[in-house]
């Protein structure tokens, strides 16, 4: 198997090479500060015309409703549907409000259930690109555009649930404090910050060797985990899973127990033994701390090693963009230091 290079992360020629990847990673926080700056006006408009009545429902529409979903089922004081396929649900009227997350803009089925909610006569804001397909089928007595211009997801759902938030529809969500968590974790993993106390190098190294399993306790950690399993996935070509408790603590009982004796550079990438990593979003909820506990005590008892991503984010939404850049440049670490080439 590809052996993993801790000395190249702190190697200034293979951080060079890294480079674009690395900036557009440490940009986050200015992407969000771009999106609430395009959408300020348009947005100040909709929770004027929004204020005046609550509705029935929220409808988050499209394929990238998946983000408001999990920020939302929690918290939202009237009835939340995601609906992430084409069209809307067929009870949708004029008392609901449909939300649509469009970054790109470019996404056929996000354009027909737009057009369908103008023509029901829902309450409808779209977070799109004005000139984009979706934007074009926006114009309507009851819609609202917020123009983005970054086609960043996790910058587009900060200026929706900005918007939900005057409404008393979400979570606190400051796109300000959004965009300093983003920027402290890229202080705090940037490339040329040395490994000993980099956050995302440390957790490259440590997970370099193994097939990961990751979890997080709250909704919100555990969407994270599931997207950092992805960029995981695809820096290393190995199996790497994200689930509940449930699902992982079978595998944490499975893992052999540690030889001693073993060559580590003689086995081969079907023989890892997994590695867990915990995505803490400090929630208070005992029940996420008992399951925590469980894993780490299961993951002793097998040898298996326990690697935790923290933030002191403040807000929900913060916080879940903290765990997520820093578990995303964790990733492109481990891309460098196996591969040796992007």
């Amino acid at each position: 198997m590809a052996q993993f290079d801790d000395g190249r992360l702190d190697d200034e020629d293979a951080l060079r090479a890294a480079e674009p990847i690395l900036r557009n990673l440490a940009e986050a926080g200015a992407r969000v500060r771009t999106e609430s700056v395009s959408a300020a006006e348009p947005l100040l408009a909709a929770v004027e015309r929004l204020s005046e009545s609550r509705p029935r429902a929220v409808v988050a529409a499209g394929p990238d409703s998946r983000l408001l979903r999990a920020v939302l089922e929690p918290t939202c004081p009237v009835p939340f549907v995601a609906w992430p396929g084409a069209g809307l649900p067929g009870w949708a009227g004029a008392l609901d409000l449909v939300v649509v997350l469009a970054p790109d803009g470019a996404d056929p089925s996000t354009a027909v259930g737009v057009a369908e909610a103008v023509r029901r006569g829902c309450q409808l804001v779209v977070a799109t690109p004005a000139e984009s397909l979706v934007g074009r089928h926006v114009p309507g007595r009851y819609s609202t555009l917020l123009p983005t211009v970054t086609g960043d997801q996790l910058a587009t759902a900060t200026v929706m649930l900005d918007l939900l938030d005057r409404l008393a529809l979400g979570p606190d969500t400051d796109p300000d404090v959004v965009a300093a968590a983003l920027d402290e974790v890229a202080v705090a993993c940037g490339p040329y910050r040395d490994l000993a106390v980099n956050p995302a190098k440390l957790l490259a190294s440590g997970i370099a060797g193994t097939s990961p399993v990751l979890w997080g306790g709250t909704v919100l950690a555990a969407r994270a985990a599931r997207r950092v399993a992805e960029s995981l996935r695809r820096a290393t070509g190995r199996a790497v899973l994200a689930a509940d408790a449930e699902h992982l603590l079978p595998v944490l009982a499975a893992a052999p127990q540690t030889d001693v004796f073993a060559d580590p550079f003689a086995d081969d990438d079907g023989d890892l033994r997994p590695s867990l990593v915990m995505l803490d979003d400090g929630s208070p909820d005992p029940v996420v701390a008992e399951t925590a506990a469980r894993l780490r005590e299961q993951a002793d008892v097998n040898g298996v090693r326990v690697e935790t991503v923290t933030t002191e984010a403040d807000g929900e939404v913060a916080r879940y963009a903290a765990l997520l850049a820093t578990g995303t440049f964790a990733a492109r670490y481990l891309e460098i230091g196996l591969s040796g080439a992007l």
